[in-house]
């Protein structure tokens, strides 16, 4: 932690700019001992105080930093969260291009005290990008980075936060060659026992054992047969546990209803679920929330062999209801049906999960925008308000009961599919709802942003995160 970031010896010193805020105090000294020098380039419009806009600037100051990245942070986003995770995101960004040893950021002086750790989370978290088999490498870490005018105590949440991130991408970002449902499994049993949370891992005996057939379907035509992770921190007492369940299909082929190449080709990200149960659960074992929470994975791996599950097929799930196949392609609620009814024997006070269930949901909601999906509006509403706080889009879908008869089967108790492509990612919530019982539940169809194509300022292309800090937030505000 920094006292005085204009004096730092440092690479480079990275400074927040506002167009109405008045300047931080380290952006005063830097204008007071270049005799005026930031004043004059404002008088020249050299300088854009856009939010997310960096103006590099290599001062002519001694013994003062030998490069200056003024970052604009806009008119007035003090207490925005989401601004401070991404404006540093941005710069640190901006710099990953040189071999730099020492970065000192100095942004915090320009954002309420309340967002300082979204900005320590947003620097780290940039760190971290998509080209991670590069032979040699497309971008540098800082060897050191070090953050003035924010606390201690800000600093050690946000590194939490940023390495939750991180390792949620890097499990999303690996490909299905590495992390599959062992692997997965292994990953898991490690990060718990370095965090301090209990961990359990049903293998393919186990889950026969449990008649977890469903789960097991979907595995059944790959030779890497399935697990389900189930982690728990005990923080809070004798309380009702809250639950996170997270889909982790680690590859998806399609099974015997294959997808086409270029609709399998990002398939390793259909665990992304899962991997961020991981991640929030790291980050709520290291923060000490004093709750208790279980987070669940469902992993398989969805691939084609002469014992793949079939067309026709009606599995018998854990929680004794039937599922007629219709569609092999549609297999991760399929996981999470035994995934649900083994979170659900846990008797949770509430259950969320995460999953990329549906192309559906991003036909009607776009890349950028979750969907949510409920049996209780309170416990919707104040999953939909962490991530308004923390700035990641979410959007509500109805679940009428007119629905329910979309899943209902002729031969069993319900479908895999619903009526064709006419509200899929509503009727997926509709499937899964008959695995949680009365239990206060809330489903999040990450499908469009939590792998994505195209990289953005604060971040890379590909996996991205996505609900970490809405979860934790939702986790944390729960009394």
């Amino acid at each position: 932690m920094l006292t005085d970031a204009s004096d730092a010896s440092t690479d480079v010193l990275i400074v927040g700019i506002s167009g109405k805020q008045q300047d931080s105090g380290t952006l005063t000294r830097l204008n007071e001992v270049g005799d005026g020098w930031i004043d004059r380039l404002r008088e020249r419009k050299a300088i854009s105080c856009n939010r997310g806009k960096v103006n590099k600037l290599v001062p002519a100051i001694k013994d003062g930093p030998p490069v200056v990245l003024l970052v604009g942070t806009g008119d007035d986003t003090r207490d925005h969260r989401v601004d401070a995770f991404e404006t540093a995101a941005i710069a640190i960004r901006s710099i990953t291009n040189s071999e730099l040893d020492q970065v000192d950021i100095a942004i915090g002086e320009c954002f309420d005290p309340s967002t300082h750790d979204a900005i320590v989370a947003g620097a780290i978290c940039a760190c971290e990008n998509l080209a991670i088999y590069h032979s040699e490498p497309s971008s540098h870490v800082p060897t050191t980075i070090r953050f003035s005018g924010i606390s201690q105590e800000a600093i050690e949440r946000g590194k939490i936060i940023g390495h939750a991130m991180i390792r949620t991408r890097r499990l999303v970002n690996e490909p299905a060659g590495v992390i599959y449902p062992e692997s997965f499994a292994e990953q898991s049993r490690k990060m718990a026992d370095a965090s301090g949370l209990d961990i359990e891992v049903w293998d393919e005996t186990k889950l026969e054992s449990e008649n977890c057939r469903a789960i097991l379907a979907v595995g059944a035509g790959s030779a890497r047969p399935p697990r389900i992770v189930i982690f728990r921190h005990q923080g809070g007492g004798d309380e009702a546990p809250i639950a996170i369940v997270g889909k982790g299909v680690t590859f998806d082929s399609g099974g015997l209803s294959i997808k086409p190449s270029d609709g399998m080709v990002d398939m390793k990200c259909d665990m992304a679920g899962a991997a961020t149960v991981f991640g929030v659960m790291q980050a709520v074992a290291k923060l000490g929330v004093k709750r208790n929470v279980i987070g669940v994975c469902g992993l398989a791996e969805n691939m084609i062999s002469g014992t793949s599950y079939k067309l026709g097929d009606v599995i018998k799930t854990r929680s004794g209801k039937t599922i007629e196949i219709l569609n092999t392609d549609a297999e991760g609620r399929v996981v999470l049906a035994d995934t649900l009814d083994v979170t659900r024997e846990n008797a949770p006070s509430s259950i969320v999960d995460l999953a990329t269930l549906t192309g559906a949901c991003m036909v009607a909601l776009g890349m950028e925008v979750a969907g949510l999906m409920t049996n209780d509006q309170p416990l919707c509403d104040a999953v939909s308000q962490a991530a308004k706080h923390e700035g990641e889009p979410v959007w509500q879908l109805p679940m009428f009961d007119l629905y329910d008869e979309k899943v209902k089967s002729k031969v069993a108790d319900i479908k895999n599919v619903g009526e064709g492509r006419w509200g899929g990612a509503i009727t997926a919530a509709k499937f899964l709802e008959n695995f949680v019982g009365d239990t206060p539940w809330v489903h999040i169809d990450i499908a469009g942003p939590a792998f994505v194509d195209s990289p953005k300022p604060h971040r890379d292309a590909g996996a991205t995160g996505v609900m970490v800090r809405t979860l934790l937030n939702w986790i944390e505000s729960q009394s």
